[in-house]
């Protein structure tokens, strides 16, 4: 990644989040607040599987419509190769218009959490990036690895979108969540990376205060039983509290240490 990145990073688009440098979650956040503040409605979409369903032929033409240096593509070739059918078993085979039976036998899939997955998941959604914004003319749009979102005035327009949407995400084998697939109005807020986010707040998503909780309690066990120290208990508690910090938790916070006894 360090010897390729640079070469994409200048084609990434603005409002791409995931794993650069200078973005990340909280200035993810801070956009989507800033669409919320100026727009009446978000049609927000988030794709099916999408690492299991990264298409290694798909995202070669994407890397070597880059890269020329033959030595670095044949290693992109050993390191798609190693990682092949890594999570066959999470993947759900869709056929695609064209297809035939071989199309079970492309390879496809990518680690998750693995730094060049993450890294070759956005040279892989870039061109979507720029087809939303460039093509269908969405001035406000971002997208943090596969969810993304477009906002507008007019909640047909965004209606509108959706279909040329999921045509283009063909092209690149993917589909959308259908369910999650709905225009709605800002004003209730957009769930985004964890918190709900409004023109005037944020608040944390319910379900990571109660994963919080339940962490907690694992380690002051630990920590109790001697298994962990307290500069690891302290930095899982400071890490927690600077990413909360980012939405109205003072009083949650508050009480959920004020009934924690290390």
């Amino acid at each position: 990644c360090n010897l390729i990145e640079p070469l994409f990073e200048t084609r990434f688009h603005p409002h791409s989040y995931a794993n650069r440098v200078g973005k990340g979650t909280h200035r993810a956040v801070d956009q989507m607040q800033t669409y919320v503040r100026h727009y009446r409605y978000a049609l927000r979409l988030d794709i099916v599987r999408h690492f299991p369903s990264i298409d290694h032929a798909i995202l070669k033409d994407n890397l070597f419509g880059v890269i020329a240096d033959p030595q670095v593509r044949r290693l992109i070739n050993l390191i798609l190769h190693s990682g092949a059918g890594v999570l066959a078993d999470e993947y759900e085979m869709v056929y695609f218009p064209g297809d035939n039976l071989l199309a079970r036998l492309r390879p496809r899939g990518l680690p998750i959490g693995n730094l060049t997955s993450q890294f070759w998941s956005n040279c892989y959604l870039n061109p979507l990036d720029w087809f939303v914004t460039r093509e269908l003319g969405c001035s406000a749009y971002l997208r943090y690895v596969d969810d993304f979102a477009l906002f507008s005035n007019s909640k047909q327009q965004l209606w509108d979108w959706l279909p040329r949407i999921k045509a283009y995400l063909r092209k690149l084998r993917l589909t959308l969540h259908r369910s999650n697939a709905q225009v709605v109005s800002t004003k209730g807020g957009i769930p985004w990376l964890g918190f709900r986010v409004y023109a005037t707040h944020r608040l944390l998503k319910q379900r990571n205060l109660i994963n919080f909780r339940r962490m907690l309690k694992q380690k002051v066990a630990a920590y109790q039983e001697h298994t962990l120290t307290f500069q690891e208990l302290d930095a899982s508690i400071q890490g927690w509290i600077n990413h909360v910090g980012y939405a109205d938790t003072w009083g949650a916070r508050r009480t959920i240490f004020d009934k924690c006894v290390f």
